[in-house]
């Protein structure tokens, strides 16, 4: 192809892309103004809805608007009614106040002349009672006060007669009444009780195999009887009675410990020092756990509700406790019963009486070793373990000691009566004589330097345990006659008391 016809070509090229951009241009140009055409039209449209929707809404807002207006008119319309007729009312309420204050003030200048008036009178009749009085004691010859005086010894004495007829009338009636109920109530609750007539007491006699026994339990040279009295704070009587030694000790439990221990060393066969003290101290725990067991099995046959487990084990040392020769145990469980009946029949409490009757004497369980009266000390341990108040001032005035607060506390008082004055219920020598033995061990252990005091042989001597670092051998000496000195004179006793003083030294070592 030659040069010219390329050209052509070239040319012809060229002039196509041009039409062909004019064209483009053209049309783009048309569609543009097309669309903006069309869109100005929308614009234009949604700006006439919008201006009709305001005007619209312009109208609902200014209706709304009058609406509001006229309401609030109306509302103030008649809060301006109500305003008015309140005034209307508070003008007519001010004008009666003024009205009533005019008539106060007029009433109040008639009361003034009225009390002018009686002051008036009242000064005439005191000066006419003054004239009569004065005229009146010139005719008695007598003084206001001595005239007074007589009228009133004759107002009183008139007075006394009458209160010492209805009282004598009222006492005869009471007096009537009460001892027949009184005979019912009591008579009741002690066949329904229906105790034995006597509680049992302990012996201490411990039975021997042989007669060969006793040379045992005695030792070489008195070595295993001493040592067992000192160890158990017993004195044991070995004497003509066949097969049989008797312990002597004032103390229940003490005595309990050693029958017990005796019989397990004649049981075992070797009775000697040592032994002797482990088998003690054994004896020691298991009387322990009868006493904690005794007291349990009273609370459940008093039928009172769980106690406190220090007053449950004090109330089983009772066990071991007996006064005028009856069971302190036994005698506590019958006086709650009999409490708790009389109760029953009196509409009192029942449960604060039972218990009040099974604790009254609880203090002896500890009176040994605590000063005061058991009723005092009774109290103020149950009132430590946080039993019933009422139940406390049972306890502290069942001897009159204090006040009784309740009918409870004479309840406990007189079931505490009923038991101990039954026939056969207490004899007042052993008794006695219990006193008598502690007071020998406690005038002993006041003095200074004593360990321990133990009162056998019923009585007729008494042996003193001192420690060895606080007293020496003189010091024994002067200790026993100043104690038998001052048993002479606190004391009375029949025949003559032994004192013997016991210092021991022990020299103990181990080997290793």
């Amino acid at each position: 192809m030659d040069n010219g016809n390329l050209l052509f070509i070239f040319i012809v090229l060229v002039v196509a892309a041009a039409i062909t951009v004019a064209v483009t241009y053209f049309l783009t140009r048309h569609l543009a103004d097309k669309f903006r055409k069309e869109q100005q039209e929308k614009s234009d449209n949604i700006i006439a809805l919008a201006n009709e929707q305001s005007k619209t809404i312009e109208l609902e807002g200014r209706d709304k608007a009058l609406k509001v207006l006229e309401e609030a008119e109306t509302e103030i319309a008649r809060r301006r009614g109500d305003l008015g007729r309140e005034e209307e009312r508070l003008q007519k309420r001010r004008a009666e106040l003024d009205h009533r204050v005019e008539r106060m003030e007029l009433r109040e200048q008639s009361l003034n002349k009225r009390q002018s008036a009686l002051d008036k009178r009242t000064n005439e009749v005191e000066k006419m009672a003054s004239q009569h009085l004065t005229e009146l004691q010139k005719i008695a010859q007598m003084s206001v006060e001595e005239a007074r005086s007589q009228l009133l010894a004759e107002a009183e004495k008139e007075a006394r007669n009458d209160m010492a007829r209805i009282i004598r009338q009222v006492e005869s009636e009471a007096r009537t009444e009460g001892e027949k109920r009184a005979r019912v109530i009591i008579s009741d609750a002690i066949q329904r009780v229906a105790s034995d007539h006597v509680a049992a007491v302990s012996t201490s006699v411990v039975s021997l195999p042989n007669e060969e026994m006793k040379g045992r339990i005695v030792g070489r040279n008195g070595r295993n009887i001493r040592a067992f009295e000192q160890a158990a704070g017993v004195d044991v009587i070995v004497d003509d009675t066949p097969e049989a030694v008797t312990i002597s000790c004032f103390d229940p439990i003490r005595r309990e410990i050693a029958r017990r221990t005796l019989e397990r060393l004649i049981v075992d066969g070797r009775i000697h020092p040592a032994h002797i003290e482990k088998i003690l101290a054994e004896e020691q725990r298991d009387v322990e756990k009868d006493i904690i067991q005794a007291g349990e099995q009273a609370v459940y046959e008093a039928g009172v509700g769980a106690l406190h487990p220090e007053v449950t084990r004090m109330l089983g040392r009772l066990k071991y406790r007996t006064s005028y020769g009856q069971n302190q145990l036994a005698h506590a469980v019958e006086v709650a019963k009999l409490a708790a009946l009389i109760a029953a029949d009196l509409g009192a409490d029942v449960d604060a009486s039972r218990q009040a009757g099974l604790l009254h004497d609880i203090g002896k369980a500890m009176d040994h070793n605590t000063e005061g009266t058991h009723a005092q000390i009774g109290a103020e341990f149950t009132r430590r373990y946080g039993i019933n108040p009422r139940v406390v001032n049972a306890i502290a005035a069942h001897h009159h000691e204090v006040e009784q607060e309740s009918v409870e506390a004479v309840i406990a008082e007189a079931a505490d009566a009923i038991s101990g004055a039954r026939p056969g219920a207490r004899r007042e020598d052993l008794e006695q004589y219990i006193k008598r033995l502690r007071a020998l061990e406690e005038i002993a252990t006041s003095f200074k330097g004593v360990q321990q005091s133990y009162a056998i042989q019923a009585g007729r001597e008494v042996r003193i345990i001192v420690r060895p670092d606080d007293v020496d051998d003189l010091a024994a000496v002067r200790l026993a006659r100043d104690i038998a000195k001052k048993i002479e004179e606190t004391m009375q006793y029949p025949g003559q008391i032994k004192v013997t003083v016991i210092r021991e030294m022990r020299a103990i070592e181990f080997a290793k």
